[in-house]
C-alpha cells in the first residue's frame, strides 16, 4: 500500500445477495461477507466492497485512497479546500473518514495504522 493512492472502490447496493450472484456470475468476483450490511468483493482487478443502502443510489461509487496518518491528510485535505463530510471512525480492519474535494466529489481515506 502507498500512501495517497486508489487502494479501494465501494459501491452502495440494495440488494446483497442480488449483487453478488450478478457480478459472481458475471465478473467470477469472489466475495467475503463482514456482516448482514457489507461485503467486500476481489477477484476484480482492485479490491472493493459493496454496502447495504436503503436509499436510492444516485452516484454508488465512493473512491477509497490509503494513507498510513489519518490525521495528517485529513489537515491536508482541509487546508487544500476540501470539507470533511464524515470524521474518522473505526470498522474492521482499520480506521477511515470521508470528505468533498472542492467540487463536491465524496471520496474516502482509509488506514490499517
Amino acid at each position: 500500500m502507498q500512501n495517497s493512492h486508489i487502494d479501494y472502490v465501494e459501491f452502495k447496493s440494495n440488494n446483497l445477495k442480488k449483487i453478488k450472484a450478478f457480478y459472481g456470475t458475471t465478473f467470477d468476483w469472489v466475495f467475503t461477507d463482514y456482516g448482514p450490511t457489507y461485503t467486500a468483493f476481489s477477484n476484480s482487478g482492485l479490491q472493493g466492497g459493496f454496502e447495504l443502502s436503503d436509499e436510492t443510489i444516485t452516484n454508488g461509487a465512493l473512491v477509497v485512497l490509503y494513507h498510513d496518518d489519518l490525521n495528517k491528510i485529513q489537515h491536508a485535505i482541509s487546508e487544500a479546500g476540501g470539507t470533511i463530510s464524515k470524521p474518522i471512525f473505526s470498522f474492521p480492519g482499520g480506521r477511515r473518514f470521508h470528505f468533498l474535494d472542492p467540487s463536491g466529489n465524496e471520496l474516502a481515506v482509509w488506514s490499517d495504522k
